[in-house]
């Protein structure tokens, strides 16, 4: 996720801001065989002159459920925030699964609630290749209360829920508060499995949605707990999971240890959404440092802080996890993934172009230690880790969330031992970010928070990151990759930010 994009969302504040569910009875499920294409008949939106106020004739889990759905799906998906295929049509939808977690109400006076794995099909991939999946949370009723009008998708034309009105279920609180009541009560269902931790889930909790997320969503229950629904799903544990029960194990507080977690087991299982404790009173890294700017304050103190809470996790997940190290052929690889990125990036961005040969020597450097060395020590990492994945609370003591690594990478790629360097630079960048989005641009705030962060991480750690020249500036010149592209498709006006960052990379000497 972009750096400015992800104000996060486990905090106490209920932020509105850019672009970073599911529970109960006699579930069915629907094989990847059953598709709809952009043929289908019915019109996004459209009313019916025939409304049918009785529950639907037959089961709503079907062969006849998607083709009904998914003229408002094609509507509707492409403009999700979290939608990863902008920019292309989707031709057409296939089923991975589809349970009703809430039987649509025979009364026609409360809400259905159908949980759906749904892949998007569009061109530009091989007939063979998979579209992407996601996971939807629809609510069904016959019609909509007002105060649900902007969750609105459309009013199905045909099919078991035609005349029913379909919307995003998470913005109503009585599936919201369905869902949390599955965590207390875990279990199978159907394709879906609700498991838990120790911890005490306490009933009646108030949910309310965070809209301040790109690549997924959130709910808050009163102030105890934040449940994140992941959208665009992949077959394995997702490491936003995987990692914080591992950290947890190790004993490590700096983590906020999942509570409870859903998954779907079949045909493959995917993790689908993390209940974890909701930080009252704390503000997340990116807010704080910006307010700092706006200040005329230092951050130095907080950086150090920073660099000993990152270097506590690393310290933790080696310990947890193995720690292989990087061979010749890995470093080569990765040098080439590197590489590959920058390629795509400036065909992509033409602003890249003239910079590609100062950054390509940036990741060449690496392949020319990785020939003569024995190899880098790798582990699990963050992945993603930035000012806005990181939590102060009113102590002072930083905590590190989101640890979903870049959502747009594949997952195998994402739970891969990567240097622990690898999210040093992307701190390091995070800083620099900040700096920039103030004017005017202070470049010596940003040299100091980037010093501190690196000293206080060597104090923790009992190795300064700087140590190895070679590798921070290759991480730091991918990470500046993929905020160019990210800013040109979503943000075009910060552009020049990561800009600023690839000229002085494209020229180090390190």
């Amino acid at each position: 996720m972009s750096e400015a994009a992800s104000t996060r969302v486990a905090t106490s504040k209920s932020k509105t801001k850019s672009t970073r569910t599911s529970t109960q009875p006699p579930p069915q499920t629907s094989p990847e065989a059953v598709t709809a294409d952009s043929a289908a008949t019915g019109a996004p939106g459209q009313t019916s002159g025939c409304v049918p106020t009785s529950a639907p004739a037959g089961p709503v889990v079907g062969p006849d459920l998607l083709p009904s759905l998914a003229p408002l799906l094609h509507a509707w998906l492409p403009g999700q925030r979290w939608f990863a295929g902008k920019g292309q049509p989707v031709t057409r939808f296939s089923l991975v699964s589809a349970t009703e977690i809430l039987p649509v109400s025979t009364s026609g006076t409360g809400p259905g609630l159908l949980h759906l794995l749904v892949r998007a099909h569009q061109p530009g991939l091989p007939a063979t290749a998979p579209g992407d999946c996601y996971q939807l949370l629809l609510g069904v009723r016959t019609t909509l209360p007002p105060l649900l009008a902007p969750a609105l998708i459309g009013r199905i034309q045909e099919g078991p829920l035609a005349g029913r009105v379909v919307y995003e279920g998470l913005h109503d609180p009585r599936v919201a508060e369905l869902l949390l009541e599955r965590f207390r009560r875990p279990g199978p269902l159907g394709p879906l499995r609700f498991d838990r931790g120790a911890a005490a889930i306490p009933a009646g909790l108030a949910p309310r949605v965070l809209d301040a997320e790109q690549s997924n969503s959130s709910l808050v229950y009163g102030d105890a707990f934040i449940l994140k629904i992941f959208r665009r799903v992949f077959p394995g544990t997702n490491p936003d999971l995987e990692l914080p029960l591992a950290l947890t194990r190790e004993g490590c507080g700096r983590v906020p240890a999942p509570v409870a977690w859903f998954e779907a087991t079949t045909p493959q299982p995917v993790t689908l959404g993390v209940l974890q404790p909701f930080l009252h009173g704390a503000r997340d890294g990116w807010q704080l440092a910006l307010g700092a700017l706006a200040a005329g304050h230092d951050f130095v103190p907080e950086a150090r802080a920073l660099g000993r809470a990152t270097a506590e996790v690393h310290i933790a997940l080696a310990a947890a996890l193995p720690t292989p190290a990087l061979r010749r052929s890995q470093t080569r690889h990765l040098v080439a993934g590197m590489t590959e990125r920058l390629e795509a990036a400036a065909q992509a961005v033409p602003a890249l172009v003239p910079y590609v040969s100062g950054l390509r020597a940036a990741f060449d450097a690496v392949a020319a230690v990785g020939d003569r060395a024995s190899g880098w020590a790798a582990q699990r990492v963050h992945g993603d880790l930035h000012l806005g994945q990181t939590l102060c609370g009113e102590d002072g003591f930083w905590s590190l969330i989101d640890f979903e690594g870049e959502p747009a990478r594949p997952l195998p790629e994402r739970r891969r031992p990567q240097p622990p360097v690898r999210d040093v630079a992307g701190m390091l960048r995070s800083f620099d970010y900040a700096a920039r989005s103030h004017r005017p641009w202070n470049a010596e705030w940003a040299a100091r928070c980037r010093a501190a962060y690196c000293e206080g991480y060597a104090q923790a750690a009992g190795s300064d990151p700087r140590s190895e020249p070679e590798l921070l500036r290759a991480y730091e010149t991918d990470k500046a990759v993929y905020e160019v592209l990210y800013e040109a498709r979503n943000r075009p006006d910060w552009l020049p930010v990561p800009m600023a960052a690839i000229q002085r990379l494209a020229t180090a000497t390190d």
